[in-house]
């Protein structure tokens, strides 16, 4: 038996707290998760996995709120993200869909690539990569300027 097709769900605002451990998001019904650590800074394009799940959270300039995406979520129910804010985005093999301004994300047949330009998505831009063993964090940063 198959279970009920997973759709796009567009994001709400959530909030967003920097912490020494970690970022706190507190959804919109109120609850709060806290992915650990530092993250990782990483130029332009982050690629994982396609087996792991995939988390782009783009703050807004003040770094206390903003969106929260999933992608290629196959086990939320469209009923809680929409109660939590979180949006989910699926992609198939071969796809790229701009998730918000200055993010984009591609699909291949075993990778997920997610690109930011931070300047034009005018906050943060973090990637949390996690499947049942392991929780990694990313921050997507512009490259160097190259002094051509």
């Amino acid at each position: 038996m198959n279970g009920p097709e997973r759709t796009d769900v567009p994001p709400d605002t959530v909030g967003v707290e920097l912490r020494e451990e970690g970022i706190v998001v507190e959804y919109v019904d109120g609850r709060t998760t806290l992915y650990r650590g530092v993250p990782e800074r990483v130029e332009g394009t982050l690629t994982a996995v396609s087996t792991k799940e995939i988390h782009v959270l783009v703050t807004d300039p003040a770094e206390t709120e903003g969106v929260l995406l999933y992608v290629n979520d196959l086990k939320t129910d469209e009923e809680i993200l929409r109660d939590s804010g979180v949006g989910r985005i699926v992609l198939d093999s071969g796809d790229e869909e701009e998730l918000f301004p200055g993010v984009t994300a591609r699909q291949t047949r075993e990778r997920t690539e997610v690109e930011a330009d931070p300047e034009i998505a005018r906050g943060r831009v973090f990637v949390f990569v996690e499947d049942e063993w392991t929780e990694n964090s990313y921050e997507l940063v512009a490259p160097p300027e190259s002094d051509e």
